[in-house]
């Protein structure tokens, strides 16, 4: 757009070492008096709302990491006093939290100073050929650090490519040869993944977690944990099942035993009531 997802039980990825999070001292930070942080201007579509709220939503719905993180879509990205930011449909940035009151002015957006360091990772979604997302854009990522940056172009405004990435390097970017292929730094990659969220069916752009599953979104988890609990009910209604019949087998092999030893012993009787020793003894 133009500025302005069964779960198993294992630990927790860990991410390469982020670069060093070091937030200027807040009697260091410069005056934001004059800067606008945000100017009220629409999300231009409704696919790119639900496209962002996809990427912020899985992640903080299901991505087991043991990093704090934080991920915005569509809120402005400071990285110069000096110049007005850029706005990411989508930003991810691990090894910082959010702050504790999101009121104040200068917890209002992603100011580089105060959270210290550049996101690893901003996306931008492709609605129409105003944006840049390719040329001016692509420029001021580089100059705001930003490591890892992403074109999703689903229509195809800019690019026969649906998803171009950039990888950071010596100040400029250079074209990934796969841009879904691992991000290093925070140990996801992304995806593009034909299926329905909420009431849509389309192509989606998704993240993926080291063990090569979908990042689930809320609804995807909640209908995961249904699954598992009804799988879990299943297998408890089959143990219960089972342990009764074995129970019920158990009852007939005693019944059976003691019918054979009550048969057993008035044979013994009857042959003693006929003189004959049943052990064959005398």
């Amino acid at each position: 757009m133009s500025s302005a997802s069964d779960r198993s039980a294992l630990p927790p990825p860990s991410l390469s070492p982020p670069l060093e999070v070091k937030p200027l001292p807040s009697e260091l930070w410069p005056s934001i008096d004059h800067i606008v942080t945000e100017d009220g201007a629409p999300v231009d579509n409704v696919f790119s709302e639900k496209q962002m709220r996809l990427l912020t939503e899985s992640l903080y719905a299901s991505w087991q990491t043991a990093a704090p993180f934080v991920a915005f879509a569509n809120v402005g990205l400071f990285y110069d006093v000096a110049f007005p930011p850029i706005v990411p449909d989508v930003l991810l940035s691990v090894g910082v939290r959010l702050p504790e009151n999101l009121f104040p002015k200068i917890n209002r957006s992603y100011f580089v100073w105060a959270y210290g360091k550049s996101p690893e990772v901003a996306i931008e979604i492709v609605s129409n050929r105003q944006g840049k997302e390719d040329t001016d854009k692509l420029a001021l990522y580089a100059k705001a650090r930003v490591p890892n940056y992403y074109v999703f172009d689903p229509e195809h405004h800019l690019s026969d490519e649906i998803l171009r990435g950039f990888k950071l390097g010596g100040g400029h970017y250079t074209p990934m040869s796969n841009p879904t292929s691992m991000i290093e730094q925070v140990q996801l990659r992304l995806t593009l993944w034909n299926g329905r969220y909420e009431d849509t069916d389309g192509l989606w752009l998704r993240w993926v977690d080291s063990n090569g599953e979908l990042l689930a979104t809320g609804f995807e988890f909640a209908q995961q944990q249904k699954r598992l609990a009804a799988e879990e009910s299943r297998r408890a209604a089959e143990e219960s099942r089972r342990a009764a019949e074995e129970s019920q087998r158990a009852a007939e092999e005693s019944r059976r035993a003691e019918e054979a030893e009550l048969e057993k012993k008035r044979l013994i009787e009857l042959l003693k009531q006929h003189g004959i020793d049943p052990h064959g003894q005398g």
